[in-house]
């Protein structure tokens, strides 16, 4: 980088090619930075490389074919490829630890070994996107202090939406930047400055803080939204028991301007790779700083979520006659939300499995996420559509709320059910018209519908 206000960003690194690191590294590429993309995975880097997102994103993969013919943009192994880089992006995954509700920094701490082996030149910027327990940046910042002194610390925490993960990079709602106090955080903030200046332009705001505050966002972020989605599916609970409907519920606290309509939508609840270990992350390092009560809510909101999923079992063993042995089910969706392919923490795969379990014939259709839905599950059955799924099916319900199954013809489709029931386990297919097609239908939170 050169010695100046404004620092001069040309290439950047992004080490981790998941979810994240992928979009992040073709978003900055499309942003005209020259950008390379390290992970171990030899399979991952190859299969990006040859212009293939291995996962399932909207928009994606022709921004990565773009930036791939422009030159732009490359994949390897080799940390010794990215050790140039003008900023170094930290995107590996930080999953929750096999032996407890804490994170996995094992990722982290590795992709850090790899750079500082390789030998970042001085006056770069390594820039933690990954979702980490507050305390972390500082640590990493003093490991760099110690091992590398002439490279720098910054803290952006990523805020995508499975779906909609292109349009959030290059045109974010918020720039959060964490930088240390003193003339070094000046400098990281300035070099982030730089590197999102498309976006600033365009005006988004920009919260700049230390690092712990940077951390923390993330995870209050995640625990505010987990918490709205189980707070309406606990009144969901409410409703079923005095009779309610949780759907004009829902509308008539929308229309308060300090609640808001978003997140408010009840079902068979929320699951990903984000919020569940998130909120559970969060509780755990609270508890490790003795601050545990302050979050201990995150405790009910967790099981008001995992609770969704046994109330649908129920509902359909109820709607059965009390046994599903035997029973032939059509679950319409395996990702845990529409418009991507990750099952992590599904929670139709969740509900699937509870009934399977139970003895119930279980095929589950979706658009996107069958093959990985296939890999982790292989005892149930697929189909590659909700006609197939629906065959001689006793009862019919929809999971994840894609617009191919709410766009379903329901007459079409009792033609090839045994029985024709649905349960709409995300209150959001019309009921008018399943109805009028001679559908039984049910709701969570909704049993005078």
């Amino acid at each position: 980088m050169t010695v100046g206000t404004v620092p001069e960003v040309t290439r950047i690194s992004v080490i981790g090619t998941g979810y994240l690191g992928a979009t992040h590294a073709v978003c900055m590429s499309e942003l005209g930075f020259s950008v390379v993309g390290v992970d171990v995975d030899q399979a991952k880097a190859d299969s990006l490389a040859g212009g293939t997102v291995p996962f399932f994103e909207p928009g994606l993969e022709e921004l990565l074919r773009k930036n791939l013919d422009s030159g732009r943009l490359s994949f390897t192994t080799s940390f010794a490829e990215a050790a140039d880089a003008d900023v170094h992006f930290l995107c590996v995954g930080t999953p929750q630890r096999p032996d407890s509700q804490a994170a996995d920094l094992r990722y982290l701490d590795a992709a850090v070994d790899g750079l500082l082996a390789a030998g970042p030149k001085a006056g770069s910027l390594v820039v933690g996107k990954s979702t980490v327990p507050a305390g972390t940046a500082a640590a990493l910042a003093g490991r760099l202090a110690a091992q590398a002194p002439m490279v720098r610390l910054g803290w952006n925490p990523e805020f995508l939406r499975e779906g909609f993960a292109v349009e959030d990079t290059l045109r974010p709602d918020r720039l959060v930047l964490g930088v240390p106090a003193g003339a070094g955080g000046h400098r990281a903030e300035e070099t982030l400055r730089a590197v999102y200046a498309t976006a600033i332009t365009a005006g988004t705001p920009v919260v700049v803080t230390d690092f712990a505050t940077a951390e923390l966002v993330k995870a209050a972020a995640n625990a505010f939204l987990a918490t709205k989605i189980s707070f309406i599916n606990a009144m969901a609970e409410i409703c079923e028991v005095t009779g309610g409907d949780v759907q004009t519920l829902s509308t008539a606290l929308g229309y308060d301007a300090r609640i808001g309509r978003r997140f408010l939508g009840s079902g068979v609840g929320f699951g990903g790779g984000c919020l569940p270990k998130d909120i559970r992350a969060f509780r755990a390092r609270a508890e490790e700083l003795g601050a545990g009560r302050a979050v201990g809510f995150l405790a009910e909101v967790d099981a008001i979520n995992l609770r969704r999923r046994t109330r649908v079992a129920e509902l359909a063993t109820e709607l059965l006659g009390g046994d599903v042995a035997g029973r032939r089910v059509a679950v319409l969706g395996a990702a845990f939300k529409p418009n991507s392919d990750d099952i992590r923490d599904s929670p139709a795969l969740d509900v699937a499995e509870l009934l399977r379990e139970a003895g119930a014939v279980v095929t589950v259709t979706d658009p996107a996420a069958i093959p990985n839905a296939r890999r982790r599950h292989p005892e149930l059955r697929y189909a590659d559509n909700a006609a197939s799924a629906a065959a001689d099916a006793d009862i019919v319900l929809h999971l994840t709320e894609w617009a191919d199954f709410r766009e379903i013809d329901p007459a079409a489709l009792r033609a090839h059910v045994r029985t024709p029931v649905v349960i709409d386990g995300r209150n959001t297919l019309d009921i008018a018209r399943w109805r009028a097609a001679g559908w039984t239908y049910h709701a969570l939170g909704r049993p005078n519908v």
